[in-house]
């Protein structure tokens, strides 16, 4: 079986809000993944604070893709949000007031506290995006990772993710989104992984979000209507 990638060696900075693109089946979510061991990795390590992750897993949080969910689980919004504090409860240990309350104030910060009592299947898809966010804001993680917030959701729901990310990077957590929409790369991130099956290039969005970076990992004619280019014939 032929690897995703076989060399790649990339840094996230805390107190920055770091963006993964790339085309479809170049990579980030398997780079993600393997990140926090949830598939195998042939050969690397992976460190956080200098470190090895799977020491400091409590530390990070994973909003994974919608898609990967099971919504017709019977849990309700404020249980899901509850499982962010299971990390730090112990072994045999449920939440109690003090975790309810946490996570009544997270739904309350997106905007979704009325409703905590709903099945999860019932909820939009924004919606539920922002129930996995709150979910994130009681793990009081260092670092967030994101796979695909943004896809399939209204605009509103948007905006609100992003405000909570925003906070985030101001209080220097590390913040890592795959992201899918490039119209949006430099009004939401500070640094950028371009990728396709390795690493095109990495660093703040200035330097590599460039016509030829976008050429390199997509194509000529996207890195064209992006910068608004003529390619000639």
């Amino acid at each position: 079986m032929k690897p995703v990638f076989e060399t790649l060696s990339v840094d996230f900075s805390p107190g920055a809000i770091t963006g993964i693109i790339g085309p479809n089946g170049a990579g980030k979510s398997t780079l993600i993944k393997a990140v926090l061991g949830l598939i195998p990795r042939q050969a690397g390590t992976v460190t956080f604070a200098g470190q090895p992750i799977k020491k400091l897993r409590r530390q990070i949080a994973y909003v994974e893709q919608r898609a990967d969910l099971d919504l017709s689980f019977p849990i309700n919004v404020e249980e899901l949000v509850l499982t962010g504090t299971y990390s730090k409860l112990g072994l045999f240990k449920t939440p109690g007031k003090a975790e309810r309350q946490a996570a009544q104030a997270a739904l309350a910060q997106v905007k979704l506290l009325d409703f905590r009592k709903r099945q999860i299947g019932e909820l939009s898809g924004g919606q539920l995006q922002r129930v996995f966010v709150a979910r994130a804001i009681v793990q009081e993680a260092q670092v967030v990772i994101l796979d695909e917030p943004f896809v399939g959701i209204d605009m509103h729901s948007e905006a609100e993710i992003m405000k909570i990310l925003q906070a985030w990077r101001e209080a220097g957590k590390t913040i890592i989104v795959v992201h899918h929409d490039l119209n949006k790369v430099r009004q939401y991130f500070d640094d950028l992984v371009v990728m396709n099956h390795g690493i095109i290039a990495a660093g703040p969005v200035e330097q590599v979000y460039q016509r030829e970076t976008i050429q390199q990992a997509f194509s000529a004619d996207l890195g064209a209507v992006l910068f608004q280019t003529v390619v000639e014939a």
